[in-house]
């Protein structure tokens, strides 16, 4: 088993629509590979997959070992590109030593563990019992992980297969939770004289909330609802403003369409504050873009009290890191992503927000700050899909043979991190019990965003090191 293959078997993947909450295809995919090769496939009724390898002669003592990943990936493309990712292949490049999905997510997260664990199934490498489990659902809210009943997987030591820079292993992770707020609006008339506009920001760099949330990267809502909060006491009427997409992604777009009393001097201004705000991310957003054109449009606006809460909400909503560790140097303890905004048919505006930190308390503490910032401007608000941090512990057995095995191979040590992002391997330790666990992958840049890419030099090192893993684990 090599690198090669498991990328074609990624290739082959990348065919696949998988979007979370749409996974049926590459469930069938799973179970017929399964088929084909005469092992054992169980699909709990929610659609997770575990595949079963037996032990190979002489191996049958060894204790068994899971391997873990997830089948969706989250589905992010460029503005104005036609993609449908319920039917269209994802379209990539080879360049430069890396794999890059230019205009859309790639999915290597968490497609490439995938790859790497089928591979492992068909190779004839001389192993202990290897269960295979394959989780849906993973980036909207670990809805695989949750609803899996015990004994699903009967293995004791697992290894997820979701981590995103080759030479660093994971033991403990963030936990999260999503905090939804909602304001009610009616619509009003159209101020006599007022010019509709069309604004726009556009080709943000976004990326992953929990990963990147470090990263200042601007958060396209946040500067929107920055340039209207100036614009309200100047007669600004709001029709239209929606942003983001997904929780755990940071916003890259966000558009708003208003109505102005003076449409020329409001393009100046979102031109002026344009070249602000390429000043300030000179940095981080190298091809951030603002635009400012009339529009036509026959809505009438949102009422003018409601618009001017919802807009100082948003530019007032904590966004980034609240608080690092004080265990790990360099470690984002807690964090809340302003996701997305967007207005429904029936006197709904929607916000919706994430929050993670390894500390359960702070996970609340911060989504009760996102909460007190909305309740004071008028909105219900409410808390879901909360999940458990993974707390690390050093002195795992599977640790201590990662690590060893790394040294073996590459003649020196790997970096031994907690990540601030949500791993499954939380809410196996809570529902599962005393499971000992560890995370690591290949180099992954850009996940949940377009351009999205798989450094291949790293994936050699990787699949190296996972194949003397299973092959010697004991």
């Amino acid at each position: 088993m090599n690198s090669s293959e498991v990328l074609e078997i990624f290739k082959e993947i990348t065919r696949i629509p998988r979007e979370s909450g749409h996974e049926e295809l590459m469930t069938a995919f799973l179970q017929d590979f399964a088929k084909r090769r005469n092992l054992e496939c169980r699909v709990d009724p929610i659609g997770n997959v575990c595949i079963v390898k037996e032990a190979s002669p002489g191996k049958e003592d060894v204790p068994t070992l899971v391997l873990q990943g997830h089948q969706d990936m989250v589905c992010e493309k460029r503005n104005g590109v036609t993609h449908d990712f319920q039917t269209d292949p994802i379209n990539y490049v080879i360049e430069d030593g890396w794999m890059i999905a230019k205009d859309t997510t790639l999915g290597a997260d968490d497609g490439i563990g995938v790859a790497a664990m089928l591979a492992i199934l068909e190779s004839d490498l001389p192993t202990g019992k290897i269960e295979c489990v394959f989780t849906i659902s993973e980036e909207t809210g670990m809805d695989g992980a949750f609803g899996m009943e015990k004994g699903f997987f009967t293995g004791r030591t697992l290894i997820n297969l979701d981590s995103e820079d080759e030479g660093q292993m994971f033991i403990g992770c963030a936990g999260g939770l999503e905090t939804y707020a909602t304001f009610d609006y009616t619509r009003e008339v159209l101020k006599a004289g007022n010019t509709i506009l069309r604004l726009a920001i556009t080709d943000g760099v976004g990326g992953h909330s929990g990963d990147d949330i470090n990263k200042g990267r601007a958060n396209t809502i946040q500067l929107m609802a920055r340039f209207l909060c100036g614009e309200l006491n100047r007669g600004l009427q709001l029709i239209l403003i929606r942003g983001g997409n997904k929780h755990n992604a940071i916003a890259r777009e966000c558009e708003a369409i208003v109505a102005v009393p003076d449409s020329e001097a409001t393009t100046l201004r979102f031109n002026s504050f344009s070249d602000d705000v390429k000043a300030e991310y000179c940095r981080t957003e190298p091809v951030i873009k603002m635009t400012a054109a009339q529009y036509g449009c026959t809505e009438q606006p949102v009422d003018s009290e409601v618009a001017a809460r919802l807009v100082r909400a948003l530019f007032a909503c904590p966004h980034g890191v609240e608080a690092m560790s004080q265990d790990i140097d360099g470690l984002v303890e807690t964090s809340t992503n302003l996701a997305a905004v967007r207005m429904r048919d029936l006197g709904k505006i929607e916000v919706l927000t994430s929050q993670r930190s390894a500390i359960a308390s702070a996970r609340k503490m911060i989504a009760a700050k996102v909460e007190a910032c909305f309740v004071l401007a008028g909105a219900t608000v409410e808390h879901t899909s909360e999940y458990p941090g993974w707390k690390p512990n050093v002195d795992s057995r599977i640790l201590a043979q990662c690590v060893e095995s790394y040294k073996k191979l590459f003649g020196f040590a790997p970096e031994i991190k907690a990540i601030h992002a949500g791993l499954e391997c939380g809410l196996f330790g809570e529902k599962f019990g005393d499971l000992d666990m560890i995370s690591f992958g290949p180099t992954l840049r850009g996940v949940h965003a377009p351009g999205e890419k798989l450094d291949l030099a790293s994936l050699d090192k990787f699949v190296d090191h996972l194949v003397d893993v299973v092959t010697n684990f004991n």
